[in-house]
């Protein structure tokens, strides 16, 4: 599960969404189809048309996962900052209504404004 008091998930970097479809297949509902998908070190973040997907890979040999679901319903505000010169990394901060703020970091060349049209499109 996301440490929600900490607020910060691991730095993430961009992966192909189809290489996480599958594995999430079983938790979709119908009609909803996975668009963004971004990879720290073991753990995973994906964005769906409907919702925020966590994918916290446990124990030794990684086949315990936790999946916790964050509907983009439920998002109140949200803010992302853009990577600079200096420092490379975006970042987008999420608060969602009866839960708090969510941060997550991603590291290099990653769109942050296609993830917030993205939310935009799903929560306005």
């Amino acid at each position: 599960m996301i440490d929600f008091q900490n607020g910060t998930f691991v730095k993430l970097g961009p992966i192909d969404p189809n290489s996480l479809a599958r594995e999430l297949e079983p938790l979709l509902v119908q009609g909803e189809e996975v668009l963004l998908a971004f990879k720290g070190m073991r753990d995973s973040v994906v964005f769906t048309s409907k919702r925020l997907i966590s994918i916290n890979v446990q124990g030794l040999t990684g086949k315990k996962r936790d999946y916790t679901s964050l509907p983009l319903n439920r998002v109140q505000a949200w803010s992302v900052e853009t990577a600079g010169t200096f420092d490379l990394d975006s970042e987008l901060d999420l608060w969602f209504s009866g839960l708090g703020r969510v941060r997550l970091e991603f590291k290099g060349n990653v769109d942050i404004r296609r993830i917030s049209n993205l939310i935009g499109q799903h929560v306005l």
